[in-house]
């Protein structure tokens, strides 16, 4: 398939792009600035998501879109004193971008990472992920929501896939997926949702529905 990844350099972005890469696909990666060390055949397509001329030229031809977006700062910065380098809606106004060059341009999957605990998964948090999201996340977590609720609107054939907390482990395990919110472990590798948001550009599985995705207790797929 022809697959665009936005939010390509991000850790999970960027594990997407090497899977679908491994996996045989046209994979093309949309970033702000040149990337540096893509995978081989690997096209990069500068621009920037709020620009809606710049996501409709990335859009245009391709037959599934990842999204990726998300604030790489600091978070208790962000939290004072804001983003310095990307904007504080870039989640939802990027996607809402995508989504409608998606149907200018006759695109249909849509595969978005959001975040465990907003949505459908909202009620599955803990108490102290709920502080933890109030105190040190609430704006992105607003806009991670509004994100969600335009892609469930969008009558794309989307996926919204909800990790919980990220690590930088370099292995690529399969992680434990549920549409019902459950997770084993609290934590999965930024490596293993990239595995995952490449599978379900082509899987015909969890589409229309909200993905929990956490790290498996024990390995549950090759």
């Amino acid at each position: 398939m022809k697959v665009m990844v936005f939010g390509a350099t991000g850790g999970s972005g960027r594990a997407a792009v090497e899977q679908l890469a491994a996996s045989g696909h046209e994979v093309s990666a949309f970033t702000r600035r040149a990337a540096a060390a893509l995978p081989g055949g690997v096209r990069n397509v500068q621009g920037d998501v709020m620009n809606m001329t710049d996501v409709e030229r990335a859009v245009r031809g391709q037959e599934a879109i990842i999204v990726s977006l998300g604030i790489s700062e600091n978070p208790l910065r962000v939290r004072l004193f804001g983003p310095a380098h990307t904007p504080p809606n870039v989640r939802s106004a990027g996607t809402r971008h995508i989504i409608a060059a998606m149907r200018e341009h006759g695109v249909r999957r849509l595969v978005v990472q959001t975040s465990y605990g907003v949505g459908e998964t909202r009620h599955c948090l803990s108490v102290v992920d709920r502080l933890f999201f109030a105190l040190l996340l609430k704006p992105q977590i607003a806009d991670t929501e509004l994100q969600s609720a335009d892609v469930a609107a969008s009558g794309l054939d989307w996926v919204l896939v909800q990790p919980v907390h990220l690590t930088n482990e370099t292995h690529a395990a399969w992680p434990f997926l549920s549409t019902a919110g459950e997770v084993e472990r609290r934590q999965v590798s930024r490596s293993s949702v990239g595995r995952f948001l490449a599978q379900a550009v082509a899987s015909p599985h969890f589409l229309g529905k909200s993905v929990a995705v956490s790290g498996a207790r024990a390995a549950s797929r090759a």
